[in-house]
């Protein structure tokens, strides 16, 4: 238990923190409750701290500066065949981001790093065009499958392999699309790959 004193230079510590990056607080319900904040800042009141990054008192006060928005959305809207690269490498391409919160989604390479270690999302919707053969399509985790997704009927023009998973990461992890099987010689327009931080840990 915090004496008088200490509990009293713990309230003004937090306030002054808060007020420094100019946002707006509430109290916990209890000692060990993270108190979120809309604006720059995010406090955490905890007996061991153990904040990737962040600044911790004496009193067990954590500050991280928010940079955990992370979130990015890439589509191919092209309808060109597999280039020499992509034949080779089996990655599968992209030529245009949606959404790319934080930089995180390398367009060129079709290559999302994770900054920081926490929980992520991820999903995909890979379209083969005028294509009879099966595909395969893989969720990479640093060269490594973790999820994958097929598409074989033979009787339409269109067909998407279509999954989604949530992912452990660390930091600097890499995630990517490869086709594993089959290929997408007409084309994979409307294919899209998206993917975000759910929350860090």
């Amino acid at each position: 238990m915090l004496r008088a004193r200490e509990q009293g230079s713990l309230a003004v510590l937090a306030s002054t923190l808060l007020l420094g990056c100019g946002v707006a607080f509430s109290l916990g319900q209890n000692d060990t409750e993270p108190v979120v904040l809309e604006g720059k800042c995010l406090v955490v009141c905890d007996s061991n701290p153990s904040a990737e990054g962040g600044v911790t008192s004496s009193f067990g006060i954590s500050v991280r500066a928010a940079g955990a928005k992370v979130a990015f959305s890439a589509v191919r809207g092209t309808n060109h065949e597999p280039s020499e690269m992509s034949n080779k490498s089996m990655t599968i391409y992209f030529d245009q981001v949606l959404v790319n919160i934080g930089n995180h989604f390398d367009l060129k390479a079709s290559v999302f790093q994770a900054p920081r270690r926490g929980i992520y999302s991820f999903s995909f919707h890979v379209v083969k065009v005028y294509n009879r053969q099966t595909i395969q399509v893989n969720l990479m985790h640093n060269e490594y499958p973790i999820i994958s997704a097929f598409a074989g009927d033979q009787d339409v023009t269109r067909e998407a392999a279509s999954n989604s998973v949530l992912l452990h990461l660390e930091r600097e992890d890499r995630l990517y699309l490869k086709l594993e099987r089959g290929n997408l010689m007409g084309g994979w327009k409307y294919s899209t790959f998206s993917g975000f931080l759910v929350f860090p840990l």
